[in-house]
């Protein structure tokens, strides 16, 4: 009786080796991070560079002047430099055209007009260059260095959004191209590209507002400002 239990106990060892060998163990691969991000934010960030903002001057062979909306396009140009600009004026004037003595001419005007309107001497720089084509009439180009905000290129469709067998559809996860047009709308009609990076410091409040307010409020009256024309659009008093 011994000896049959423990043939019994034995063949049931070897049975259950044989299973444990025949399952066969993998080691679990490392998890991975997603190669588009899930914020577009993230997919297409909003960069503050430094670019050129620049202003082309066409000048005939025969005229030695601006005209009149060419004088109000430079100051127009000065009194953005005033507010935006990061370094000085460089006035590009074309050398071997036929309009080389005409553009000479322009281009001291054009650095008079800088000048009157608030622009340093030695903010501006005259740079001559020679024109590829000594037929062709040259224009005079003016650009100042400026911090500006920009993201992209959109319309990028790095993978298939349709019906497919690819991972990235079954995944149900955002393609790239998405929120890049709001990024760059943003990034266009931000006033100062800098309050995209930091806050700007606070403003002082307006005091004869103040005053106005803080008066109402000792007597009990209404702060709220009250204009004639509120109910100017109604169409109806029901709810009031």
């Amino acid at each position: 009786m011994k000896r049959r239990t423990i043939v019994a106990r034995a063949l049931a060892f070897a049975s259950l080796a044989a299973m444990l060998a025949g399952c066969q163990t993998t080691k679990p691969e490392p998890e991975t991070t997603e190669t588009i991000p899930h914020d577009y934010r993230l997919r297409h960030p909003i960069v503050v560079r430094e670019r050129d903002q620049t202003m082309t001057v066409f000048i005939g062979d025969r005229r030695g002047g601006l005209t009149p909306a060419q004088r109000a396009d430079v100051g127009a140009l000065a009194a953005s430099w005033r507010r935006e600009a990061t370094g000085g004026f460089v006035v590009e004037v074309p050398v071997g055209s036929p309009n080389e003595r005409a553009a000479t001419s322009v281009a001291h005007e054009i650095r008079a007009i800088l000048q009157a309107s608030g622009v340093p001497a030695h903010s501006i720089e005259m740079r001559p260059y020679r024109t590829q084509d000594p037929v062709r009439m040259s224009t005079i180009r003016i650009s100042y260095p400026r911090m500006t905000a920009e993201t992209g290129p959109c319309g990028l469709w790095p993978e298939d959004i349709g019906p497919t067998m690819s991972a990235a559809h079954v995944n149900n996860r955002p393609y790239w191209n998405l929120g890049c047009a709001q990024q760059r709308n943003l990034a266009a009609q931000v006033a100062d590209p800098q309050d995209l990076v930091q806050p700007r410091a606070e403003t002082p409040p307006l005091a004869s507002r103040r005053a106005t307010a803080l008066d109402k409020y000792r007597k009990g009256e209404s702060s709220a400002t009250q204009t004639q024309e509120g109910n100017k659009g109604k169409i109806s008093d029901l709810g009031q």
